[in-house]
This record gives structure tokens, C-alpha cells and sequence, in this order.
């Protein structure tokens, strides 16, 4: 019997932050070592390979998880032992045909392959402006991709005509073959050659896509790109994505953003920043000047001897938060002291004749600083 009380990540042998492909590689791998088929006669396989199904029946559902990890075993209870996984609706078809006949051997695998199959995702790449990005914009874009064939709609047989039932596989979609393997003579499941696991055939193709059901088609979107967004955002508009298969629907399309550098600004999550440029005797006798932001200039005067450095911040104005548009970061303003260059001989006189009349008084951290060093070489 699987031990109720292990700890279901260990049991699969992976991390508590798994994804769903990480635990479902996990699970495969797990049954296929401990599958009694392989271990006739194990009872500890059999009982491991009971565990594993426990803890991917539990893992592999996102309310299950979420309570089994908030609340352990208690939150669970019950649903993992019963009817939670059914091992037959699990796609093995990466452990080969042995053992996708073996665990089709529990009656679900054509059902399965036959079964609604939600169609193929797709992604477009969307490059935005710094400002773009930060407010929020519409933008028009054109996606080429595969979409049911207007002319049959999608079934690939010629309009007045329908697909019929493979005579193989008789609408299975899947044969068996007697093979001979390492461990005996087994029944290997496969796709019908006849039909390629459809379970049906075309007698009359389609002229207008040649029996595919589908065609590449040329698409135009209009996008509302939501304020705040930031590069490797993404934004899901569902159902734009390719046909599913056999009745199944639509797949999503996702606009993936990235977000070009600004000539001023920078950005940190929702918090913008900038560099102010001052002059030496802006930052000493302090003065009026207009701060940039992504709104606009802000009026702000500079304290008397600023020094190179030294930051404002200007609360809410930095970008929006892209689920909350009245929540927003902030703006920080870090000014500079730019040093004159190309002085006439006038200036360097008068430059001289002033820093003549400067005292320790006037240079607080360069007094402190080599008080500092004196102490370091005089001990």
C-alpha cells in the first residue's frame, strides 16, 4: 500500500515550485520504473507505482495542489485514493510503443487520441516605446497562421461530401500489432496507417486545401495594449491562436512586449529616475528649476549646497501599476554637477581668488575625509 503520509514531491522527486511539463516528465518516468507490468510479482514496485499515481493525481490538479500545499495530506483527503487519476487519460507517448500499449492496455488510449484537442498557441512579439509601454496604447498588428479551411470547414472533404469512417481502424484511430520485445511477445498499440489516427478517411479531398481542413490565412488584430506593461509582459487574447482538433477549440495568441530604452528616463518595475544636471553654483547657492517626469516638468528649488548625488523623489509619478492604473510608482530625480569647461583666464583668476577665501568649514565631507586618512597613517 502507498505510504499516505510521504510527502507527494518527494514521492515524484521533484521541487515544490514544479511546473506542470517538470511533473508530468517526473511521473513518467516514475511509472514507467515501477510499472507492475515490468515488475511482475514486486509488491514494493507495485505499491511505488501506486504512490506515484496518488501524488500526480493530487500535483496535476491545480485546486488539489493548492490545498494540498496550503494544508498537507488533511487537505486532500480522499481525493488522491479514489477516482482522482485515471492513468489512461495520461499521454505516454514518449516512453515508446511498449509502453504506450501498456498503459493503453487500461481501455482509454483511443478515446484519448480521438478525443477534442484544444488547437496550438501563438506568440507575436511586440516592441512599444518607453512612453507606449508606460500609458497604455492601441496598436493594429498582422499574424499569418493555420485556420479552418472556409470551404469545407475544416472537415477536408469536398463541400457535399463527408469524411467516412477508416475501414481499418474503424474510427479508432489506433491498431494493435503482436510484437516481439526484450520482455515477450506484447501488443503494441499504434496510429492506423490507413487514416494517421484520424479514424476517418477522405474520399473526396477538398479542392481548396487538398484535404488538410485548414489553410494559412493572413489575419489583422487591433490590440489595447494596457498601461504599464513592461519588457517579457504578456498579453493572452484567447481564442486567436490555431483550430484545435476533432471539435476542440481555439487556441490563444500571445503578444509578448519589449520595451525600448528612453533618451532621459529609466525605469525600475513601476519607479522611473533621471539625471538633473546643476551647475556648481546651483548646487551651492541653491535655486528654481523645472525637474523632468513622465507627466511633465515639476517646479522644484534646490537646497543650498547640493551635492553631487543627491536625489529627489517625487511620489506617484513614476508608471502605473498594469492591474491597478490608480496606483503608481515613483519619480526620482538625481542631480549632477556639471563642472565647467574651457574657462577664459578671467574665470580661472576669479575661480583662484574665490577658492583662496574657502576654509574647512566650507567642505564638510573632504575636511572629514582626510581627518580619516590621517588617523589611518598616523596609528
Amino acid at each position: 500500500m502507498a505510504d499516505s503520509t510521504r510527502d507527494y514531491y518527494e514521492v515524484l522527486g521533484v521541487s515544490r515550485n514544479a511546473t506542470e511539463e517538470e511533473l508530468k516528465k517526473a511521473y513518467r518516468q516514475t511509472a514507467k520504473k515501477y510499472h507492475p507490468d515490468l515488475n511482475p510479482g514486486d509488491a514494493e514496485a507495485e505499491a511505488k507505482f501506486k504512490e506515484a499515481n496518488e501524488a500526480y493525481a493530487v500535483l496535476s490538479d491545480a485546486d488539489k495542489r493548492a490545498r494540498y500545499d496550503r494544508f498537507g495530506h488533511a487537505g486532500v483527503d480522499g481525493a488522491a485514493a479514489g477516482a482522482g487519476f485515471n492513468a489512461a487519460e495520461f499521454d505516454f507517448g514518449d516512453l515508446g510503443d511498449l509502453f504506450g500499449s501498456i498503459f493503453g492496455g487500461f481501455g482509454g488510449g483511443s478515446r484519448r487520441r480521438n478525443g477534442p484537442m484544444q488547437g496550438a498557441n501563438l506568440k507575436y512579439g511586440m516592441s512599444l516605446t518607453f512612453m507606449e509601454a508606460a500609458f497604455g496604447c492601441e496598436k493594429d498588428i498582422n499574424i499569418s497562421k493555420e485556420d479552418l479551411c472556409s470551404a469545407c470547414n475544416g472537415s477536408g472533404a469536398q463541400p457535399g461530401t463527408t469524411p467516412e469512417t477508416c475501414p481499418t481502424c474503424r474510427g479508432a484511430g489506433r491498431v494493435q500489432q503482436q510484437t516481439q520485445t526484450l520482455f515477450g511477445m506484447t501488443m503494441v498499440t499504434k496510429d492506423c496507417p490507413t487514416c494517421q489516427g484520424r479514424g476517418t478517411v477522405i474520399k473526396t479531398p477538398c479542392t481548396q486545401c487538398r484535404g488538410a481542413g485548414r489553410r494559412q490565412i493572413k489575419k489583422s488584430l487591433h490590440i489595447k495594449v494596457p498601461a504599464g506593461v513592461d519588457t517579457g509582459d504578456y498579453l493572452p487574447l484567447k481564442g486567436e491562436g490555431e483550430p484545435g482538433r476533432n471539435g476542440g477549440p481555439y487556441g490563444d495568441l500571445y503578444v509578448q512586449f519589449k520595451v525600448k530604452s528612453h533618451d532621459v528616463f529609466a525605469r525600475s518595475g513601476m519607479n522611473t529616475s533621471c539625471d538633473v544636471p546643476i551647475t556648481m553654483t546651483q548646487a551651492a547657492l541653491g535655486g528654481s528649476i523645472e525637474l523632468p517626469t513622465i507627466d511633465g516638468t515639476v517646479s522644484y528649488q534646490i537646497k543650498e549646497g547640493t551635492q553631487p548625488g543627491d536625489t529627489y523623489t517625487i511620489r506617484g509619478r513614476g508608471i502605473p501599476n498594469k492591474n491597478n492604473p490608480n496606483s503608481r510608482g515613483d519619480h526620482t530625480c538625481r542631480f549632477v554637477v556639471e563642472v565647467p569647461q574651457r574657462l577664459s583666464e578671467d574665470q580661472k583668476r576669479k575661480l583662484r581668488e574665490f577658492e583662496a577665501t574657502l576654509t574647512d568649514r566650507n567642505y564638510v565631507k573632504r575636511s572629514g575625509f582626510f581627518t580619516k586618512i590621517k588617523g589611518i597613517f598616523n596609528k
